[in-house]
């Protein structure tokens, strides 16, 4: 497997030897000096170009880069947004075991991307196109203190959302209910512990994508208890993760609640937990909810 510096000399040596390229930068995860490190990550490279289209017409151009075993062109399908003119990209998985994330972006487009404030690294910039990079921290990344209305909404969303799960199961609808489970009420659940490790450091964490990273910030018990709540597609599991999930975001939302100073709505929750085993309990052949 190729390291970090034969990589990144690679990608110099290709921007150096081409006229088209105005500059590079590292993006993502190499450029974030907080991220673990691990044999996985990938390089995320932009180069800065005069425009996109004869990259996208000589695809043959990334040939240099080693033998792929597979890779995509996000831009071309209709699953993303695109901008083809102003940015393009290629995703490439090496036999070696390295993936390159490279997209060509036009100035004005890496100008708006940089202003996000995300962590960035120069590798080269041949005329003065690349704002030099700030000390490079995760900051953009970092869980934010949320206000009541977001605290409130996340909370609705995760009670109103219940229902979905419990008719699903009910009607013997495993895809469908652990969709609901898992897309969307379980991301709730992951947004307020993201908040309770906020809060219990100050609001300087980056828990990654997904919590990835919460294991570090949460007590053990509660990391554990966070485990538990997934399911196999079983309809007992899928009710039991439920209800550990119910128990798990109550408790951390009165956390937050008392921590931050927010209305809680209790009885919301209540009637939503009650609902659920009223919708457990009931019978298959059901003439009426109640």
């Amino acid at each position: 497997m190729r390291t970090e510096r034969d990589m990144i000399a690679l990608i110099l040596q290709t921007a150096a030897d081409d006229g088209r390229i105005l500059g590079a930068y590292l993006e993502g995860s190499r450029a974030n000096p907080n991220a673990p490190k691990d044999i996985f990550q990938d390089y995320d490279v932009v180069y800065i170009v005069r425009e996109t289209a004869s990259f996208m017409r000589e695809r043959s151009w990334i040939d240099r880069f080693g033998e792929r075993l597979y890779m995509q062109y996000p831009e071309d399908g209709e699953r993303y947004p695109n901008d083809r003119e102003n940015c393009y990209g290629w995703l490439m998985q090496f036999s070696d075991g390295v993936r390159l994330d490279l997209h060509v972006v036009t100035q004005s487009y890496a100008e708006k991307t940089l202003a996000k404030g995300e962590p960035y690294r120069v590798l080269l910039d041949k005329c003065g196109c690349l704002p030099e990079a700030d000390c490079a921290t995760d900051a953009a990344y970092r869980v934010k203190r949320p206000d009541e209305e977001a605290f409130l909404e996340a909370c609705n969303e995760f009670w109103w959302c219940l229902n979905n799960v419990a008719k699903g199961l009910w009607r013997n609808e495993p895809l469908y209910a652990m969709d609901m489970l898992n897309g969307v009420v379980r991301p709730e659940l992951v947004r307020l512990l993201s908040w309770r490790a906020g809060v219990e450091t100050n609001f300087s964490v980056n828990v990654g994508k997904a919590g990835k990273y919460l294991e570090a910030w949460l007590p053990p018990e509660t990391w554990d208890r966070l485990l538990s709540t997934y399911p196999r597609a079983a309809a007992d599991e899928i009710w039991r993760s439920v209800s550990a999930m119910c128990e798990l975001f109550d408790e951390t939302a009165g956390f937050l609640a008392d921590r931050l100073g927010f209305r809680y709505d209790r009885d919301e929750a209540k009637n939503s937990r009650r609902f659920c085993e009223h919708v457990r309990e009931l019978p298959k052949d059901a003439k009426g909810v109640y």
